[in-house]
Parts: structure tokens; C-alpha cells; sequence
């Protein structure tokens, strides 16, 4: 029964862009993936500023006469070509005109983009464009639930938007809870999720209330020292506790 629920699921339309993507630690990111429209608006964006540094350059490189020349050409081949690739790898994704649309680049699997992908996705760009105004990358685009272009579909990339709602909340680092010292119990997604929200905005209260809050948690997300004796959450350094526990939720060791 739960299979056909899941593919009766997946054949019904889609009401939004958003997908869910599982990753090792057991958690499952929500992604919104990117359209045709906030896209073309990034590029035109990048676009802009492109022309922007040519014109300049020109300006002062034409008094060069043959070498000024050869020089916007260089400079040219490299906006066009390598400046995508360095913003997206060194700038979690984003070049100046995908940050200022809050969107990002990265692997299907919610990962940061690196390099092999990043190249791979921008060079076949000539192959977008074709056959005008990048004809192909639109249709390629129109045609898949995650509005790839052809760069995408072969690099194993996704266009997403930021939320911006949750660009501000950064969880506390913090020495994670030993394997041994963790929850002696599965804990499901939903109550994986509650901690790190806890982590996440733990800088928003006091101490006092963050410990109010994570006391509540000692009968549900029982934790034990590393003799295997149950640790009291209801402490001064409960709150301090949840979020060691949300750090080792997300992979930190």
C-alpha cells in the first residue's frame, strides 16, 4: 500500500517547486528548485555586469591600439567562461547576479557545487544557447520536473532559491555528543528536525528559557554519559546538551 500511495504521489502534478532530497546523517533537505524566469533574470543580471567590466576596460585599453585588443579579448574569453565557474565554486553557488536573486548552485544530492560539475555545466552553455537566446537550455528546461538545461543534466546540478528566512539562523558549534553519549533510542526525522530548529535558534533566547525549553526534552530524547547512566536535562547545561546533540545530527564529529 505505501508504494502505491508514493506512486500515485508522483504522478499527480505538481503544485510547487519544492523537492525533498535525503542525505547520510538520516535528514531529509527540502530544496526549491529554480525556474525558467528567476534564472534569466540571474543571467541577465551577470550579463549586465559583464558588459559593465568590458566597457570599462575598453575605455582605458583602447589607447593600447593591437595589445588593448588583444588584452579585451583575453579579458572577454575569461568573463565569459571562467567567471561562473570561479563565483560558483568559491561563493557557495552563486555569482553576483544568482546572489542577488537569491538563487544557488548545487548537486542533486543538496551538496555544494565543485569543480568537475561546475565546468562541465557552463561549457555545454554553448550548447544551451543554441539555437538563439539559449533556444535549447529553455526547452531542456521546460521539459523536466527540476528545470534543468542541457549544463545541468549532464553535470548533475539543480538550480535552487536561498530562504532567506532561514539564511539568518546558524547552528552553534559545539563539541557533538559522543556515539556513546547520544540517544539510546531512533529518533525519527521529525524529532531530528526539532533539535537542530533548537540549535538553529537557541541565540535568540535566554539561557534560562532555552534550558525551560530543553528540559521538556529529557523523557522524549533520553541521553546517557559515557558510563551508560541517564544524564539529567533538566540542568543548567541542558540547552548546552541539545545542541552538542544537534551537531552530531548533521555529521560533525
Amino acid at each position: 500500500m505505501p508504494r502505491l500511495i508514493n506512486h500515485v504521489l508522483k504522478s499527480l502534478p505538481l503544485l510547487d517547486t519544492l523537492r525533498t532530497v535525503p542525505i547520510p546523517e538520516g535528514i531529509e533537505l527540502s530544496l526549491k528548485v529554480a525556474g525558467p524566469m528567476p534564472r534569466a533574470r540571474a543571467w541577465g543580471f551577470d550579463l549586465l555586469i559583464r558588459m559593465v567590466i568590458l566597457l570599462a576596460l575598453g575605455l582605458i585599453l583602447g589607447a593600447l591600439g593591437k595589445v588593448g585588443v588583444g588584452l579585451m579579448a583575453l579579458i572577454g574569453f575569461f568573463l565569459e567562461w571562467a567567471y561562473p565557474v570561479l563565483f560558483e565554486v568559491f561563493r557557495q553557488g552563486q555569482t553576483p547576479g544568482k546572489r542577488a536573486c537569491d538563487l544557488r548552485v548545487l548537486h542533486e544530492d543538496g551538496t555544494p557545487v565543485q569543480w568537475r560539475a561546475s565546468v562541465a555545466r557552463n561549457l555545454i552553455r554553448a550548447v544551451d544557447f543554441l539555437p538563439v537566446c539559449y533556444g535549447f537550455g529553455l526547452i531542456a528546461m521546460l521539459m523536466n520536473r527540476d528545470f534543468k538545461r542541457l549544463g545541468d543534466l549532464a553535470a548533475g546540478t539543480i538550480v535552487v532559491h536561498i530562504d532567506t528566512s532561514r539564511a539568518s539562523k546558524r547552528m552553534p558549534v559545539a563539541p557533538p555528543l559522543a556515539p556513546n553519549a547520544a540517544p539510546q533510542m531512533a529518533l525519527t526525522l521529525t524529532e531530528q528536525r526539532a533539535v537542530i530548529d533548537f540549535a538553529e535558534r537557541r541565540a535568540t533566547w535566554s539561557t534560562e528559557r532555552a534550558n525551560e525549553l530543553a528540559a521538556y526534552a529529557s523523557a522524549a530524547l533520553p541521553v546517557v554519559n559515557s558510563n551508560n547512566e541517564p544524564v539529567d536535562t533538566e540542568n543548567a547545561n541542558a540547552a548546552n546538551r541539545l545542541v552538542q546533540l544537534a551537531n552530531f545530527l548533521v555529521g560533525r564529529r
